[in-house]
């Protein structure tokens, strides 16, 4: 599947190493203007070589639409776009062409296909979510007339980590100033210095995103097999590196009594129907209730490392490697923009599917 979304979708296509990532958005309704400026900076943010704790990859990611737009405005049409890939080193891989990383996709995409690129980790790479970052963009203009807002920012990285706290909000100039995207200065200091410690011992670290999300009206969101909270975390696995999901209190529910759990509801000075608390996480019975929706991503350590490791080559034979290249010693500050993105194009997706509901 290279598609996301049945109403509003992504398909993206590209190779980290090819002439091109790009990708092509349909069901984007016409007439929505489209601010180019604003679609460049949520790229520029997932860009490699912004700090020493990203992969110093040089790449310029200038995005070049080639079809659904007319002097700005969508048409209805799909919507083809592309971003070059300039600073390539394939000859880095060339050790690794018939080597299986531990930790990597390299063995699975071998066994599903019988061949593999091995250039950068051809479609397994991460420079795919380039593409995704420009289908988010364009679905978050689409949004932007509803007030919706969503904000994602660095929680965790290693054992450093900022107090879990549902209700905490950050602006974006707050995690914006930090090279690791955490809006706590000191805590953001600590994570430099893990980050940094794992790269002098030539190795990687993982970490945790939390995604805040406001605006969302009640009644979005599909019952019983396409729920909100399953399409956001469909959305948020499909993400490179990205091992597990929480949907408000998430798991913390297990060890609550119901009472405790429950959010109750209560009605405002306005006569609105407002709740006590928000465990549930803005979702209920797979549909948003109105409230704040929180997500919680926990990314693994990237694979490629250079220590050595035991694995296997494509003759089945047992084989030491120490990797070599450019990599992000932690995936997690350049994935605070996909994350963002697949949310909103997640939303931009119940939106649409929200209009089809019932006749008003």
């Amino acid at each position: 599947m290279n598609t996301t979304g049945r109403l509003f979708r992504l398909t993206t296509f590209g190779e980290s190493h090819g002439e091109a990532v790009g990708g092509v958005i349909d069901g984007c309704p016409a007439g929505l203007s489209i601010d180019m400026e604003a679609v460049e900076h949520d790229v520029q943010r997932r860009r490699p070589g912004q700090s020493t704790y990203t992969s110093p990859r040089n790449e310029k990611d200038s995005v070049r639409f080639l079809s659904g737009l007319f002097q700005g405005v969508t048409t209805g049409a799909p919507i083809a776009f592309i971003i070059e890939n300039r600073d390539v080193h394939s000859e880095d891989y060339d050790h690794l062409s018939r080597v299986f990383r531990p930790g990597h996709a390299d063995y699975t995409y071998f066994c599903k296909y019988g061949f593999r690129d091995p250039r950068g980790g051809g479609r397994s790479s991460a420079r795919e979510t380039a593409v995704r970052v420009v289908g988010g963009a364009v679905a978050k203009q689409l949004l932007a007339p509803l007030g919706i807002d969503c904000r994602a920012y660095t929680s965790q990285i290693g054992c450093v980590q900022l107090p879990k706290d549902l209700s905490a909000r950050y602006s974006r100039e707050m995690v914006e100033a930090s090279p690791v995207r955490c809006p706590d200065p000191s805590i953001s200091a600590q994570m430099e210095a893990e980050i940094a410690a794992a790269q002098s011992a030539c190795d990687s670290v993982g970490g945790i995103i939390n995604c805040h999300i406001g605006g969302v009206p009640a009644g979005w969101g599909e019952p019983i097999y396409d729920k909100l909270h399953a399409a956001l975390g469909a959305a948020m696995l499909s993400i490179n590196a990205a091992k597990g999901v929480e949907i408000g209190e998430g798991f913390a529910l297990a060890s609550m009594r119901g009472s405790e759990a429950n959010d109750q509801m209560t009605t405002d000075d306005a006569d609105n129907i407002t709740f006590c608390s928000n465990h549930a996480g803005g979702i209920s019975g797979g549909i948003s209730t109105g409230q704040d929706i929180h997500l919680r991503i926990a990314f693994k350590p990237t694979p490629t490392i250079g220590q050595e490791q035991q694995t296997i080559n494509e003759n089945g034979e047992v084989v030491l490697l120490a990797a070599k290249g450019r990599h992000d010693p932690c995936v997690v500050p350049r994935a605070v923009p996909v994350v963002e993105a697949m949310a909103w194009l997640t939303l931009a997706d119940a939106f649409l599917a929200s209009r089809t509901d019932r006749i008003e």
